[in-house]
C-alpha cells in the first residue's frame, strides 16, 4: 500500500472513488486533445457532500492497454519508445511533465561520441575508465555507451537534435512520424503487479480529475534521477517516483550512497543557445566531493562564491580539478558539431595549472543538485545486459537505472546523455522481445478501486501536512554539507531517526486542497524513501570511494566493499540491504 494511505480512515464514499471505468486503445490517446489550462474542471456539488469530497467520488478511471509502457519523454524515454515500437511492440509513452521539456534532458549541454580514431582503444578506454571508477563501473554498460555513441549521434542528428537550442521538436520528431501516443502532465503513482509480474501502471492526471490505469505486457522506467527539488539545479520534477514505484512491489534499487558534487558555480543556463557534440575521450573523476571536504576543513573564503577558486589536487578517487571540460558552467560543455573531433570553441584544455577552460569561479559547497547519485550509478539494479531489473517485464534506462556505467564518480563529460540514449535503446528492444511472448494481464476493477484510494487519499483529507512544508523539513536534515556529503555515522544516524520520523507521522497525513498539491503529496513520499534509502546506505558503506566520503573511514577498502549495495523491501516491510560483488571481483 502507498504510504500516503497507511492511517487513511476509509469512509463510506470509499467504495465510489473511481466508480466508472473509461476504455480506450492507446491509439485513441494520439488522437485526443491535450488539456489547455491547469486545475480540474468545476462540478456541482453533491447533497450533503464537500465540494472536495464530491471531486472525488465522481474521478474516473481512464483505462489503456499497451504493449511496452515508457515511463518519461527524456533521452532515454525517446530512445525506449522508438526502438520499442520499431521492434514491432505498441508503446505508450507517459511523462509527467513534456516530452523534451522536463527532467534534466533539455539542459544537457554536451553528448559523448566515442571513436578510436581519435586515439584511444576501447580496451584502454575500459581501462582508464576503471581505474578512475576505483574499479566501482560495471564494464558491460561502460562498453555499450563505446559502442553505441557514434550510432544514436547519428540518430539525434538524423532528428534535427544539434540544430535547435532545446530539444521538444527534435525529441518529439520521431515519435510523432511513428504515430508513438504520449500523454503529458500525467504522474504515475504505482506499478502493477499481477503473479510477480508487472502487468502496468496506475496514476493521476495534474490537469484534470481523473486518474489513470495504463495495462501494459512490460514497462520501463526512464524516469530520471532522484533529487529533493533543491534550488539552483533543474531537478525539480526528478522525485525518485521511478525508484519509489518499483521498490514498492519488490525490485532491488541501487547506488543510493553516491552523490552528486554540483556546486553553486558549477549551474545555470550558460550555453543553452548550443547544442554540442564531442569525441573527445577524457578520462577524469568530476564533481565528487572534494570541494565539500574542503569546506568542511576550512569553512568558505572570499575566493568565491563558497571558497578559492578551482584547481589543485582531488581527494578520494583521484584528480577531480576543475569545471567539466569546455569552461561551460554545464557539464559536458564541449563545442563543434557531430564529427568535430576535439571541439571547437570553448573546447580547450584550458590554460596553467591544469584547469579546463573557463575563468577561475569559487570553490562550492554542493546542494544544488542534493538527492541525486551520480549518472547512471542509481536507480534499479540491472540483472543483466540487457537493462532488466528482477521483477519480470520491468526494465530501467539513464538515470533510472543503476548501471554504474562510470561508478560512484562521473568520468566521462557528455558520456551521461550518450548513455541515456545507449541504454533507451537497449531496453526498448528488450522489452518489445519480453511483450511479443506473454499475454496482457489487467488488474481487475476491485485492485484499481484500491489504488485510486491511495491516490486519492491526501485529498480527501480534512486536515494534515502540507507538502511543501514536509519538503523543507525534508531538506532542512538532508541537504546541509555535514549529512549529504561528509558523512559520518553518528551524524547520518542521527538524520535518520528525523526522517523516520517524517515517513511514520507526518507522509501518512500529507494533505492537498487540489490535484497539483495532491501531485507534490507522491513526490514528497518519494523524496522521503530516497532520503531512507541515501543514509542507511551511506552508513553501510564503510569507507570512502568515489564520490562517497565517510569523515569515520576516510580510506578505500576494498577487501570489504568491492561491491554494489542493493535496497530492497524486507518481508517485514522494512529495508534491507545486500552486497553484491563487483563483477570480475
Amino acid at each position: 500500500m502507498n504510504p500516503l494511505n497507511t492511517k487513511f480512515k476509509r469512509r463510506s464514499f470509499m467504495g465510489a472513488v473511481g466508480g466508472s471505468c473509461a476504455v480506450i486503445s492507446a491509439s485513441a490517446i494520439a488522437q485526443q486533445e491535450r488539456p489547455s489550462g491547469g486545475g480540474h474542471p468545476p462540478m456541482p456539488r453533491g447533497a450533503g457532500q464537500s465540494r472536495k469530497q464530491k471531486n472525488a467520488v465522481e474521478g474516473k478511471i481512464q483505462q489503456v492497454s499497451t504493449d511496452v509502457l515508457v515511463v518519461g519523454g527524456g533521452m532515454a524515454g525517446v530512445f525506449a519508445a522508438v526502438k520499442a515500437h520499431d521492434a514491432g511492440a505498441r508503446v505508450l509513452l507517459v511523462d509527467k511533465g513534456a516530452v523534451g521539456r522536463s527532467g534534466q534532458t533539455p539542459f544537457a549541454r554536451g553528448i559523448f561520441r566515442f571513436n578510436e580514431e581519435d586515439g584511444m582503444t576501447k580496451a584502454e578506454y575500459l581501462r582508464k575508465t576503471a581505474i578512475a571508477a576505483e574499479q566501482m563501473n560495471n564494464p558491460v554498460y561502460t562498453e555499450l555507451v563505446l559502442d553505441q555513441s557514434p550510432v544514436v549521434v547519428a540518430e539525434l542528428e538524423s532528428w534535427g537534435f544539434f540544430k535547435e537550442a532545446t530539444y521538444a521538436k527534435a525529441m518529439n520528431y520521431p515519435l510523432k512520424e511513428r504515430n508513438i501516443p504520449t500523454i503529458e502532465r500525467v504522474m504515475l503513482t504505482h506499478l502493477l503487479e499481477e503473479d510477480g509480474r508487472v502487468v502496468g501502471a496506475m496514476g493521476l492526471s495534474i490537469d484534470k480529475n481523473e486518474s489513470i490505469a495504463i495495462h501494459a505486457k512490460s514497462v520501463i522506467l526512464c524516469t530520471g534521477a532522484s533529487g529533493f527539488k533543491p534550488t539552483g539545479w533543474q531537478i525539480g520534477s526528478l522525485t525518485s517516483d521511478g525508484d519509489a514505484m518499483a521498490y514498492r512491489i519488490g525490485a532491488e534499487i541501487t547506488g543510493k550512497e553516491w552523490v552528486d558534487g554540483h556546486g553553486m558555480t558549477n549551474f545555470g543556463l550558460d550555453g543553452l543557445a548550443k547544442t554540442t557534440s564531442s569525441g573527445t575521450e577524457e578520462i577524469r573523476g568530476m564533481l565528487g566531493v572534494e570541494q565539500n571536504i574542503e569546506v568542511e576543513k576550512s569553512g568558505p573564503s572570499s575566493g568565491g562564491m563558497m571558497g578559492p577558486p578551482r584547481g589543485g589536487g582531488g581527494g578520494p578517487g583521484g584528480d577531480r580539478r576543475g569545471p567539466p571540460p569546455g569552461g561551460d558552467k554545464m557539464a559536458g560543455g564541449h563545442g563543434g558539431p557531430p564529427g568535430g573531433g576535439k571541439g571547437g570553441p570553448g573546447g580547450s584544455k584550458g590554460g596553467p595549472g591544469g584547469g579546463h577552460g573557463g575563468p577561475p569561479m569559487g570553490t562550492s559547497g554542493g546542494g544544488v543538485s542534493a538527492g541525486m547519485s551520480q549518472h547512471k550509478a542509481e536507480g534499479l539494479f540491472p540483472q543483466d545486459d540487457k537493462c532488466s531489473s528482477n521483477i519480470p517485464g520491468l526494465y530501467a534506462a539513464g538515470d533510472a537505472l543503476g548501471s554504474m556505467q562510470s561508478g560512484g564518480i562521473y568520468t566521462q563529460v557528455g558520456g551521461s546523455l550518450a548513455g541515456s540514449a545507449a541504454q533507451g535503446a537497449l531496453a526498448g528492444k528488450t522489452a518489445a522481445e519480453y511483450a511479443a511472448g506473454v499475454d496482457l494481464v489487467k488488474t481487475d476493477a476491485a485492485g484499481l478501486k484500491t489504488i485510486n484510494t491511495d491516490i486519492y487519499a491526501p485529498y480527501l483529507r480534512d486536515s494534515g501536512f502540507s507538502a511543501q512544508w514536509v519538503t523543507q523539513t525534508l531538506q532542512g536534515i538532508m541537504i546541509p554539507n555535514f549529512i549529504l556529503y561528509v558523512k559520518s555515522e553518528d551524524r547520518m544516524r542521527a538524520a535518520l531517526t528525523y526522517i523516520e520520523y517524517l515517513r511514520d507521522h507526518q507522509v501518512p497525513l500529507l494533505k492537498a486542497d487540489d490535484l497539483h498539491e495532491l501531485r507534490q503529496c507522491h513526490e514528497t513520499a518519494n523524496m522521503i524513501l530516497n532520503a531512507e534509502m541515501k543514509l542507511r546506505a551511506s552508513i553501510e558503506r564503510k569507507e570512502s570511494r568515489g564520490s562517497h566520503y565517510r569523515e569515520d573511514y576516510p580510506e578505500r577498502n576494498d577487501k570489504d566493499w568491492l561491491c554494489w549495495i542493493k535496497i530492497r523491501q524486507a518481508a517485514d516491510g522494512g529495508m534491507e540491504l545486500v552486497k553484491q560483488s563487483v563483477k570480475g571481483s
